[in-house]
């Protein structure tokens, strides 16, 4: 019997999995083991399903610390008692408050305290652990009430004496010291190793009241995890049995306004998925998010329900989605079925501003006892164990970049390196912190703390201490409450457009957007910059390549650019059989009925259910649960081998060739741990025809929507181009027309003070309020007697041409600033005048600024310039021989262009050389792709941002051309007229010094 034990859960100090734990005592014969993890109750269901494996009663319990120093251990005596635990350490880690020194009486708990420091008076529920290394001084202990409380306390930290090195590193990294620093109080006894219930009796066997105390405590305490029942909130109205009338009502009602008359077979399908929701017990699943997404409607926040939920044409029918699943024939069986052992989530995105206060809304309305974050486990991980390791060490910074980057390097051949490297192995993989899950929650029937204890972190909600993968184990259905920037654009997108031209957009109307031709029109030319998910040089080339202009295509291509179809050879494959449906032959007569959708080629997670079951004979439960393990979580390995066995067993079994089994397990094997379900592909779609439309009908209001969500693939600057080429008027920050944030009125588009580096918030806050209250500012002595502002900040409005307006040069306004402002911070707030004093003239030289100075101030202060582009600051007139419009005229020809630098991707070919793929625009703005192998790259390498002349080879794949580049060289800028002012004012000292 273990009184104590500890996993890995207990962060960067315990070194057992809880499986190995209990597979070792298992091996060692004990019954009856506690798990006490530091702080935390992570890994309990982990352990209660290890414990039912092998045979050995748990308990659950708790060890509190503050810092190094154990304060008391926990026992459940039952689930209630873990609950308690759990709520005593959520209180207070969600309070922020120090554990207490003595336990708190709880009323199916018991403590065990320190032998060295137990309470003078003992309660009935508090125990006295004594360790190996203690018991001999309880013959000096007479006392018989204190005596009949002691227990022999014999924690295991580690499966043999030899991790203790292992643990040992680990408590280094947790106090981010050498591993000379450790003191023992940091650290485990080095006796803290399984033992057998013989060597725990020899080893107090002059104590035998303890081994008896001990056996009486673990009678007493007993645990139990029920992993059947959904642990969700189960009622949302009254009762079940209401919630199915609830449901079916705002079901049949939705069905009506989203179809109308008839539909027979969808009006069946409805009625079926509403029996298996009531069957399985997932109607309150179902109206809570209708409760949410209702919510978020009625307040004008917009979402996009995305993910397996859109399978559901209930989920549609109550605006959850707006994905059709009649439409693209999307099975129900992939959200919820009877062999589905797994509980369904949704995913809800929002707006990036809009998620916090739906988030705050959910608390509220199902209360912070039944509701949390649902937590994920960060883990060492390659380098930075490495990295961890070497820093305990105290190796110097150069030998640790060498260890990190380069392990086999010769000169890591040292016993320090070795060891590092041993040690690193036996962590990877181990729990290194806990941290927050992208987006789930969880509302639960009963408070959360009866399956675990709540960590409070920064986002400001209590947070579950396990992760989504032991939820899903306990049958929880975690809703994923999730932000991104695409949503952002849409929404503000349609804000804008109000408040422009006057015009109301509704984002929802999806399908007249499917049909619009402009949008058709710039889907199949890949016009699709700042359009969600769409817009990236693979997206783009993609959907060129496809000829793309209708939803359906889109879908597909949405999912085969992931990176299994691609790695699989199959993205290639698709888009030559796309293109000649009739020039292939399918692998398999099972292919061909499956996947004749998609000519054969996997592209949806449902496709690789439907070759699992269809070719493999695997029944829909085990097909499913083969595509989720394949995600490569250490959890699911052992169920993963399981099935591939089975798989590869069911296809023998059919006489199956084996290099068609083979081929078939390939192409899954590539693919399914990266693959998007249809109905999340179909969601990502529905939002991308949402932007076309915006981008097609109103370029420059989505344009400025893009650049105020700071989101998107490519840098901000390529998004002002983008709106410079759709014919926006850009004009710098102005501090009389422009606020915070990019603003458009007409076609005139004023850049946002937040793009400008090292303007202060404040600043902006108070520029604004001075304009608001009083006017514009018709100087800029008016500006500094209204404003708030330093010296410093001062000239950064000025080097950006805010005040432009005065008609004054910038070199006439830093004067000025410095006489009005005499080099002193303003401190005080400016207090308004009654009148207007009379302003001051200065007399100053002419001084003469020019247009390639100002480019260069905007390059300093937004990144890039505005009023020029980087071509007009190039040294030469030469533009190249081709724009990007006209490359297709050239297929196979070798030509001379010049394209400023906008992203790089890097390759790793199959001889694990580096290639990149290129994207540049030309001088109209438009997009140019290339290709750059090894030979010419290491020639001719990237050299940073800038504008390059490009000599390359015009190809086409599949009707998209690009450039193999042969030679590149960035083109010189003309340089900053006042360096050279200044190399020569600084020359003419010099030589008047000679």
């Amino acid at each position: 019997m273990y009184l104590a034990a500890r996993t890995y859960y207990s962060l960067r100090y315990g070194t057992l999995s809880p499986e190995k734990l209990v597979q070792m005592a298992a091996q060692k014969g004990i019954q009856v083991v506690a798990l006490t993890d530091i702080n935390n109750s992570t890994g309990m269901p982990d352990f209660v399903k290890a414990c039912r494996k092998y045979g050995i009663a748990p308990v659950a319990g708790m060890e509190f610390r503050s810092g190094d120093t154990w304060l008391y251990t926990a026992l459940a005596r039952n689930e209630n008692g873990f609950e308690q635990i759990n709520r005593f350490m959520s209180y207070h880690n969600i309070n922020n408050l120090k554990l207490p020194e003595r336990a708190p009486q709880l009323e199916d708990v018991f403590f065990i305290y320190p032998f060295l420091n137990f309470p003078d008076r003992l309660r009935d529920d508090e125990y006295i652990g004594v360790r190996v290394s203690e018991r001999n001084k309880l013959v000096t202990i007479s006392d018989k009430l204190i005596r009949s409380r002691c227990v022999m306390f014999h924690p295991v930290t580690f499966a043999s004496r030899a991790d203790m090195e292992l643990h040992r590193h680990l408590r280094a990294i947790d106090h981010n010291m050498l591993l000379s620093n450790l003191t023992p109080e940091m650290v485990a006894k080095g006796d803290e190793v399984p033992a057998t219930e013989a060597q725990l009796a020899k080893t107090y066997e002059f104590f035998p009241e303890l081994i008896e105390n001990t056996q009486k405590l673990l009678l007493k305490c007993t645990y139990h995890i029920d992993f059947t029942s959904l642990k969700n909130k189960q009622v949302y109205s009254a009762s079940r049995y209401d919630d199915k009338l609830l449901l079916q009502k705002l079901a049949r009602e939705g069905f009506e306004e989203r179809f109308g008359a008839g539909h027979t077979y969808a009006r069946e399908r409805l009625e079926k998925e509403l029996h298996v929701i009531d069957k399985l017990g997932f109607a309150a699943y179902f109206l809570i998010t209708w409760d949410i997404i209702h919510y978020s409607m009625t307040r004008g926040i917009y979402h996009v329900g995305r993910g397996s939920g859109a399978n559901s044409l209930v989920a549609y029918a109550l605006k959850i989605t707006d994905v059709n699943p009649v439409e693209l024939n999307l099975y129900f069986e992939r959200f919820i079925n009877p062999q589905r052992t797994s509980p369904p989530d949704f995913d809800i995105d929002y707006s990036w501003r809009d998620r916090d206060q739906v988030q705050d809304y959910i608390f509220k309305r199902y209360g912070k006892e039944h509701t949390a974050l649902l937590g994920a486990m960060s883990t060492f991980q390659g380098r930075s164990i490495l990295r961890e390791l070497a820093k305990v060490h105290g190796l110097p910074k150069a030998e640790i970049g060498l260890l990190v980057n380069d392990p086999r390097d010769e000169r890591n051949q040292h016993k320090v390196a070795q060891h590092i490297l041993r040690i690193g192995r036996q962590m990877n993989d181990f729990p290194n912190l806990r941290t927050i899950h992208a987006g789930g929650i969880l509302v639960s029937e009963k408070p959360i703390t009866c399956y675990t204890a709540l960590d409070m972190p920064p986002k400001g909600y209590p947070t579950t201490q396990w992760d989504m993968y032991v939820a899903e184990d306990l049958r929880f259905e975690k809703l994923d409450i999730l932000s991104q920037r695409g949503i952002g654009h849409i929404n503000d997108c349609a804000t804008l457009v109000q408040q422009n031209q006057g015009e109301p957009v509704d984002v929802h109307e999806v399908e007249t957007f499917k049909n619009d031709p402009k949008v058709k029109k710039l889907l199949k030319v890949g016009e699709t910059n700042g359009c969600f998910y769409i817009e990236s040089p693979a997206m783009r080339g993609l959907l060129r390549k496809l000829r793309c202009d209708d939803y359906l295509t889109l879908v597909a291509a949405s999912s085969i650019i992931r990176p299994g179809v691609a790695k699989s050879g199959m993205m290639r494959e698709y888009i030559k059989r796309f293109q000649n449906p009739d020039g292939f032959e399918y692998i398999h007569p099972v292919m061909k009925e499956q996947l004749e959708e998609t000519y054969g080629v996997m592209v949806y997670q449902e496709d690789v259910l439907k070759v699992c079951h269809h070719f493999a004979g695997l029944d829909l439960a085990d097909a499913d649960t083969l595509r989720r393990t394949m995600s490569g979580k250490p959890r699911y390995e052992n169920e993963l081998n399981s099935l591939v066995n089975k798989f590869f067993a069911n296809c023998r079994s059919r006489g199956y060739p084996e290099h068609i089994t083979k081929e078939v397990w390939r192409q899954i094997a590539s693919f399914a741990g990266y693959s998007f379900s249809k109905a999340h592909s179909a969601s990502y779609a529905v939002e991308s025809f949402q932007s076309l439309y915006l981008k097609a009908h109103y370029p420059l209001e989505f344009m400025v929507a893009v650049i105020n969500n700071f989101g998107g693939f490519y840098k901000t600057s390529v998004y002002f181009n983008e709106a410079r080429r759709w014919g926006a008027q850009l004009e710098l920050p102005c501090v009389n027309r422009s606020v915070q944030m990019t603003t458009i009125e007409g076609k005139t588009i004023y850049t946002g003070f937040v793009h400008i580096q090292d303007l202060e918030k404040r600043v902006v806050k108070s520029l604004i309020a001075a304009r608001s209250q009083q006017g514009a500012f018709k100087s800029l002595a008016d500006f500094t007697r209204r404003v708030q502002i330093g010296i410093q900040q001062l000239r950064i409005l000025i080097r950006i041409g805010a005040f432009r307006f005065t008609g004054k040069t910038k070199v006439d306004l830093l004067w000025e600033a410095h006489m009005l402002l005499d080099n002193k911070p303003r401190k005080e707030k400016p207090a308004p005048a009654l009148f207007e004093p009379e302003e001051k003239h200065y007399s100053l030289p002419k001084l003469r600024t020019s247009a390639l100075e100002d480019a260069y101030d905007e390059i300093e202060l937004l990144g890039f310039p505005l009023s020029l582009t980087w071509f007009d600051m190039l040294q030469t007139s030469y533009r190249g021989e081709v724009k990007a419009r006209n490359l297709h005229r050239f297929v196979g020809k070798t030509v001379k262009l010049t394209g400023l630098l906008v992203t790089v991707k890097y390759v790793w070919t199959v001889k694990k050389e580096v290639m990149h793929f290129g994207t540049f625009l030309d001088d109209k703005g438009n997009f140019i792709d290339t290709v750059h192998f090894p030979d010419s790259l290491k020639q001719y390498p990237f050299t940073g941002d800038g504008v390059y002349l490009i000599l390359g080879k015009v190809v086409v794949e599949f009707g998209h051309p690009s450039i193999e580049v042969q030679k590149m060289a960035k083109l010189p800028l003309q340089p900053d007229p006042r360096n050279e002012k200044q190399r020569h004012a600084a020359g003419i000292r010099k030589a008047a010094g000679d």
